[in-house]
């Protein structure tokens, strides 16, 4: 557990944060829009907060007190504005993923049963047909794009400014509504398929004392600027990105694409971004390749060697060049929902970009453990936060075991699911299903999901996260996939095989070919160097070279199961 080391504001639930930082934050901008080129539109923390009053106000109107509201689009200031509406006084907020197929979206408005959906114009054709087919309880559908009222589809704008009719008139509903912060108010879907996902019910304390926590670690303020780039209804996103900015005062923009990155973190002069390994990994080979085509890659290399036992702040300043390809004006980036390569955190912090890992799941909704200015550790995701308790259970004679945790952003149940939330939750404590180790001054190491170790015949565990670095440490390699498959008639008897993505440009430009049988022997080659320097029981026997991409999660999380079956197809040589 972790010391809190910044002043933060106490909040009780999100209705209680939008008030208290109102005052503190009123007329900072919460929201920066590009409307055209080299023009912007921007909205103030104050407009913000009565917007969702507003949009609040008009939603109870309609009959939806209490009722659950689902919400579905791209990453954009309406969407957040609706969650907060909807969950700061009129009902339960049922966040979906935007890239769910029509079948699923089905599904989920059937399961969750809920009485309006908010949504972006992508979804509407899909949706209209969805309610036409009286799915489930759905009775409104509510379009963020539409500028006025259609034929059963309200226009969010048009609700907002009735809303504000509604407040002048004497209308408090909203307003005054109080919150149970003990009570379900988020419905979350666990990624998977529609039947097996399991929903989190999370509480206004689940997502306020995360957010504190995280206020009494990291500094952050109001002069920050957010990029957000994950999808927002992710618990990662939602909360370390969306509310953390609001609740801080800080200001957002929305990140264009994941090839725009780079050049909306110049134009917007962002500060702060959480996102996952892939892009930082995909970020840290941009700049290289600048510095490469510039001539500078090698007196970049000796220096970042010398001055690495430097200060942050030292640092800082003998790479100024580097920083300036980020905006110049980067002071924190997180790293989350999947492993960090320590190699590559460890070349961004060389060059002095504040590059810290986050740790935790939608059940803790979701940090559970965050490295900072003070209490970082590279290869760790830091200590605990101040609200929470770890503890390693079963572990084995290296420590190792599973990582069970206790404090009050643990979320309340699966929702109508008492089997499954027994499983995880067991005396106040809940079980991560994540293999890790506690070190002596209270660093997490994680090791790897439980459920995706290899375990061989001899009783040796294989982590495939941390073999997946090995070979992602390859010139010319996108990203890898480790997994077991017997060679023998001894089902029990696995092998170490590896699934290996690549750069078609990159392995062009190093090693100056495309031909797909001379790749594989090159990669073959560098599988034989890995193998040399690991324990022979972890020795890759086959590799399978591809330029398809692994099958991952919207926040591009490898899911394991659906390549494994893939993967298991095919034929894999060495």
């Amino acid at each position: 557990m972790s010391e809190r080391l910044y002043k933060y504001i106490e909040i009780t639930d999100l209705k209680d944060m939008l008030k208290k930082t109102e005052k503190e934050y009123a007329n900072k901008t919460a929201y920066k829009i590009r409307k055209e080129e080299g023009k912007y539109k921007e909205i103030t923390h104050l407009e913000t907060r009565k917007m969702i009053d507003a949009l609040g106000t008009k939603l109870i109107e309609m009959g939806l007190k209490n009722k659950r509201i689902a919400l579905i689009g791209e990453n954009r200031y309406e969407w957040e504005v609706s969650y907060l509406s909807v969950v700061c006084g009129t009902g339960i907020i049922v966040p979906l993923d935007k890239a769910l197929p029509e079948n699923e979206l089905k599904d989920i408005i059937e399961r969750s049963k809920v009485e309006a959906i908010i949504y972006s114009k992508k979804y509407e054709e899909a949706l209209k047909k969805i309610k036409n087919e009286n799915v489930g309880n759905l009775k409104y559908l509510i379009s963020m794009d539409s500028k006025v009222n259609k034929k059963d589809i309200y226009s969010l704008n048009i609700l907002i400014e009735q809303g504000e009719q509604l407040i002048k008139l004497g209308n408090r509903e909203f307003i005054d509504a109080k919150i149970n912060k003990d009570k379900m108010s988020i419905m979350l879907f666990t990624s998977g398929t529609t039947s097996k996902s399991k929903i989190v019910a999370l509480s206004h304390q689940n997502i306020c004392t995360n957010l504190m926590d995280i206020a009494s670690v990291l500094d952050i303020n109001s002069d920050d600027v957010f990029l957000s780039f994950l999808p927002t209804h992710h618990v990662f996103e939602c909360t370390v990105g969306f509310l953390f900015a609001l609740y801080k005062g800080a200001q957002t923009v929305f990140c264009d694409g994941i090839r725009h990155i780079v050049e909306n973190m110049n134009e917007y002069n962002v500060s702060v971004m959480a996102s996952v390994p892939a892009i930082y990994e995909k970020i840290l080979k941009t700049m290289r390749k600048e510095m490469q085509k510039q001539n500078k890659l090698e007196e970049i290399l000796k220096k970042e060697e010398l001055y690495k036992n430097k200060t942050m702040d030292e640092k800082k300043k003998v790479f100024t060049e580097i920083h300036k390809m980020l905006g110049g004006n980067i002071k924190l980036l997180i790293s989350g929902a999947a492993s960090l390569n320590p190699e590559v955190e460890e070349k961004y912090r060389n060059l002095g970009i504040n590059l810290v890992q986050v740790y935790g799941l939608t059940e803790t909704s979701p940090v559970i453990a965050i490295g900072n200015n003070k209490y970082n550790k590279i290869g760790t995701v830091g200590k605990a936060v101040p609200s929470i308790e770890a503890k390693i259970v079963n572990s084995n004679e290296k420590g190792i075991g599973e990582l069970v945790v206790k404090g009050p952003n643990i979320m309340l149940e699966y929702f109508g699911n008492k089997r499954e939330t027994d499983k995880v939750l067991k005396d106040g404590w809940f079980y991560t299903g994540d293999l890790a180790q506690i070190d002596n001054e209270g660093y997490i190491h994680i090791c790897g999901r439980k459920k995706s170790v290899i375990v061989l015949k001899n009783g040796k565990n294989i982590f495939p996260e941390e073999m997946e670095n090995l070979i992602n440490n390859i010139e010319g390699v996108e990203e890898s996939f480790i997994f077991g498959k017997p060679i023998s008639k001894d089902k029990n008897d696995l092998k170490i095989f590896a699934k290996i993505v690549y750069n078609d440009e990159m392995i062009k430009e190093i090693y100056h070919t495309d031909d797909k049988e001379e790749i594989h022997k090159i990669m073959s080659t560098k599988i034989k160097e890995i193998n040399k320097e690991i324990p022979k029981y972890k020795a890759i026997k086959g590799i399978l070279v591809t330029q398809e991409p692994l099958i991952k999660t919207t926040t591009n999380k490898i899911k394991r199961q659906n390549n494994l079956e893939n993967i298991l197809k095919e034929e894999i040589t060495l």
